[in-house]
C-alpha cells in the first residue's frame, strides 16, 4: 500500500499547527503559565507554613470526619512516615500540583458534562473528543505541553488536566441523565424552569455520581505525578524519577510508597464523601 498511495503529511501539518499556535498565542500561553505557576507555588507555601504535626492531625481529623475511624488511623500513621522518611516537601508540591489539575479539570469538566447532557448535538461531539482523551498515551500530552510552555511544573498541570478531566465530564452527562424520569416529568409539572430543574432537582440528584468522576480525576491527575517529573513538574514523582535514573532502588520504593500512601488517602476520603451525599439524598 506505501508504493500505491503516498503516505498522509499527518506529522506535518500537527507541526505547522503547533508552530502556528505558538506564535499565534505566545502572549495567552505566557500568561496562563505566569498563573499557573504562581497558583502553585502558593498552595505549597501555604501549606508549607502549617507545621507537619499540625498538618497531620488536621488531616486526620478530616479523614475521620469525612470518612471512619480506619481511615483516619491510616492518615494519621501514613503521613507520619512520609515525614520520618523526608520526604514532606515532596508531597506538599505533589498535592499542589494534583489539587490545581483537578480544579481546573472540575472548573471545565462540570459545565462541560451539564451542557453535553442538555443538548444531544453536544455529547455527539464531546464523546468521541473524550474517547481520544483516555485512550491517548499520557507522554504524548508533554510533547505539546512543552512546546507551549516550556519545562517546569506547567506543563505537568496542562498534561495532568488533559488527562484527568474525562472521567468529571463522562460521570457529570451519566448523573444528570440517570435522574429518573418521573421526577423530571413532576417538575415539569410543577412549571419548572430548566434552570430551575438543573440546579435544584438533577444536579443535587447527581451529585455522589459527579463525586465518583471526581474521585476518579484525582486518581488519574496523581497517576501523572511520575510522568509530569520527566518534563521538570516538583514533588514525589521527581524524587521516583531521580531513583529511577541513578538505580537507587531504596530511595524509589520510599517516593513510591509515599505516592500510595498519598493515594489511598485521597482516594478514601472522596469516595466516602460522595457515599455521604448518597445517603443524604436518598
Amino acid at each position: 500500500m506505501e508504493g500505491i498511495l503516498p503516505k498522509l503529511p499527518i506529522a506535518d501539518w500537527i507541526d505547522v499547527f503547533v508552530d502556528w499556535l505558538t506564535v499565534t498565542f505566545s502572549v495567552a500561553f505566557d500568561g496562563i503559565s505566569e498563573g499557573l505557576e504562581a497558583f502553585v507555588e502558593a498552595i505549597v507555601a501555604g501549606l508549607g507554613y502549617i507545621p507537619p504535626i499540625a498538618f497531620i492531625i488536621l488531616l486526620t481529623l478530616l479523614a475521620w470526619k469525612l470518612s471512619n475511624n480506619g481511615i483516619a488511623l491510616f492518615t494519621f500513621f501514613g503521613l507520619f512516615l512520609i515525614d520520618n522518611l523526608g520526604y514532606w516537601e515532596g508531597m506538599l508540591e505533589t498535592l499542589a500540583l494534583v489539587l490545581t489539575a483537578v480544579v481546573i479539570a472540575i472548573i471545565l469538566g462540570i459545565p462541560a458534562g451539564i451542557w453535553a447532557s442538555q443538548n444531544q448535538t453536544v455529547k455527539r461531539i464531546v464523546t468521541p473528543i473524550l474517547d481520544f482523551m483516555q485512550t491517548m498515551p499520557a507522554f504524548v500530552y508533554l510533547i505539546p505541553a512543552i512546546f507551549f510552555f516550556n519545562i517546569g511544573v506547567v506543563p505537568g498541570v496542562v498534561a495532568s488536566v488533559i488527562f484527568a478531566m474525562p472521567p468529571t465530564i463522562r460521570l457529570t452527562i451519566l448523573g444528570i441523565q440517570q435522574v429518573p424520569a418521573d421526577i423530571i416529568e413532576a417538575t415539569e409539572a410543577f412549571g419548572s424552569t430548566t434552570g430551575q430543574r438543573l440546579l435544584k432537582v438533577q444536579l443535587p440528584l447527581a451529585m455522589p455520581t459527579i463525586m465518583a468522576g471526581i474521585n476518579q480525576s484525582i486518581m488519574l491527575a496523581l497517576s501523572m505525578v511520575v510522568i509530569a517529573s520527566m518534563v521538570g513538574a516538583p514533588g514525589l514523582g521527581a524524587d521516583v524519577y531521580r531513583a529511577v535514573t541513578q538505580i537507587q532502588i531504596g530511595q524509589g520504593f520510599e517516593a513510591g510508597l509515599a505516592i500510595v500512601v498519598i493515594a489511598i488517602i485521597l482516594d478514601r476520603i472522596t469516595q466516602n464523601i460522595g457515599n455521604k451525599k448518597q445517603g443524604g439524598t436518598t
